[in-house]
């Protein structure tokens, strides 16, 4: 069988199928594996594309990273604790607490400085209204998350204080924007199903030292036939199966296009492209993948001549920082600088913007935020861009989200746009690669869900 796409939905999916017994050919377009979740050298840097953290519950993703051999460079929390920042405030901490869930984190939101008395009241209210929702309820797809919350009292200073800390990582929007049935799963399920659900998981070294490498050690250990720099240009179906026309490495150099069939074809692709790829198969059902949108994510990078910040990563709030992360050590910088990643979700004004107006906007907010920065030079500043980094989670998505099977026998889908019910996360490219493998394998005539298989 073939799989195209080496993110995590195409490594899980090939993982599954091999460790079935199932001969594998991966292919990536890319010289690396890991997709979105990657890795680049600038300046005698080693920095990640984005600040990619995972949760205590993202249990598919944590399982991966142990069968490649990733987990030893993660770490989660032992308690949730998120530090945020606000200009002219002292530093605080939302920090969970040992009661069970809801109750474990009453004790923060009490005392959660930036929102008044009431409006921690009226917070803790919508939570409990939260927890209520009905999954599945097809009224949560036709409203945004920050119409249900103006709804139960909560006004723009409580959203952006405390809702949008949470609503933009996740789901790559603002509160405003979002789809309400997925942001109650993403505070049902990280915050509010369990006590330690929501504790924060980082990735201690770089993404292509805990993603990409071990990911293609695991695979060709297991027997799959690893292409880096294929690119897949048209799908078939055949005799056989599904026939898929590319051009290797070694195509630049004039050689014709290269054929690979197979009876099982698993396209983990993002969906944009996806759709270009099986239009010709699918039809209408491939061009309405387009609907799903994108939204971007733009990672400031910045190295100090000295360390400025103290804590690991902090939110910020009444200010532009988001999130903002210190990757000195996984990215070996000099001794006595310190470097700082600064996430911007949901970032549409900002990749319109160059990189000198980003510098005049960010880092007199760092400054603000870090007042040892004040004195610091800045030894290097750069922003990296992510134009399509996840679909759009805006109401009315899921019905154009596909199920893993397509109506082509033999062909599987995978990707976090496709039904997983996880917004688009690490543990919603797993899960899809999983439920891919799953439907391939049957495909193939398999008995044996490749759950049983992992």
């Amino acid at each position: 069988m073939l799989v195209l796409g080496g993110g995590l939905a195409g490594i899980a999916a090939a993982l599954d199928c091999a460790g079935a017994g199932v001969e594998v050919t991966l292919v990536e377009v890319r010289r690396r594996l890991g997709g979105a979740a990657y890795s680049f050298e600038r300046d005698g840097l080693a920095m990640d594309n984005g600040q990619h953290v995972f949760l205590r519950c993202c249990v598919a993703y944590r399982a991966l990273l142990e069968r490649i051999g990733g987990a030893h460079l993660t770490t989660v929390q032992p308690r949730l604790e998120i530090p945020v920042l606000k200009p002219g405030s002292q530093p605080t901490l939302l920090r969970r607490g040992a009661l069970p869930a809801p109750l474990h984190l009453a004790g923060a939101l009490a005392r959660y400085p930036h929102l008044t008395l009431a409006e921690r009241a009226g917070a803790a209210r919508a939570a409990l209204g939260l927890m209520r929702l009905h999954e599945g309820d097809a009224a949560l797809e036709s409203q945004t998350f920050g119409d249900w919350l103006a709804r139960h009292g909560q006004g723009p200073r409580a959203v952006a204080a405390l809702w949008d800390l949470i609503a933009l990582p996740t789901l790559n929007l603002a509160a405003a924007q979002a789809s309400l049935a997925l942001a109650a799963f993403v505070f049902r399920t990280g915050l509010l199903s369990g006590a330690d659900a929501g504790d924060i998981g980082f990735h201690r070294g770089t993404l292509g030292q805990t993603i990409g490498a071990p990911a293609e050690r695991a695979l060709r250990e297991a027997g799959v036939e690893v292409r880096l720099g294929w690119r897949a240009e048209r799908l078939a179906q055949s005799a056989r199966g599904v026939e898929v026309h590319g051009r290797g490495a070694r195509a630049e150099h004039g050689e014709a296009l290269e054929e690979l069939s197979a009876e099982a074809v698993v396209v983990a692709l993002p969906h944009a492209r996806a759709a270009t790829l099986l239009e010709p198969l699918l039809g209408e059902e491939a061009r309405a993948w387009r609907g799903l949108g994108s939204s971007p994510i733009v990672n400031l990078h910045v190295v100090y001549d000295r360390q400025v910040c103290d804590v690991p990563f902090a939110a910020g709030v009444g200010t532009p920082v988001q999130y903002v992360f210190d990757r000195t050590e996984a990215a070996g910088a000099p001794a006595g600088c310190q470097y700082l990643a600064v996430s911007l979700s949901g970032a549409e004004r900002e990749m319109g913007m160059s990189v000198d107006l980003l510098r005049e906007r960010y880092l007199p907010a760092l400054r603000e935020l870090f007042p040892r920065a004040r004195e610091a030079k800045v030894e290097s500043f750069l922003a990296t861009r992510e134009h399509a980094a996840t679909f759009r989670a805006a109401p009315g998505v899921a019905a154009l989200r596909p199920a893993a099977r397509t109506a082509v026998p033999g062909l599987v889908l995978a990707g976090t746009w496709t039904a997983t019910g996880w917004p688009a996360t690490l543990e919603g490219a797993v899960l899809s690669g999983h439920a891919a493998a799953d439907g391939a394998l049957r495909a193939l005539g398999h008995t044996v869900a490749a759950e049983a298989l992992r």
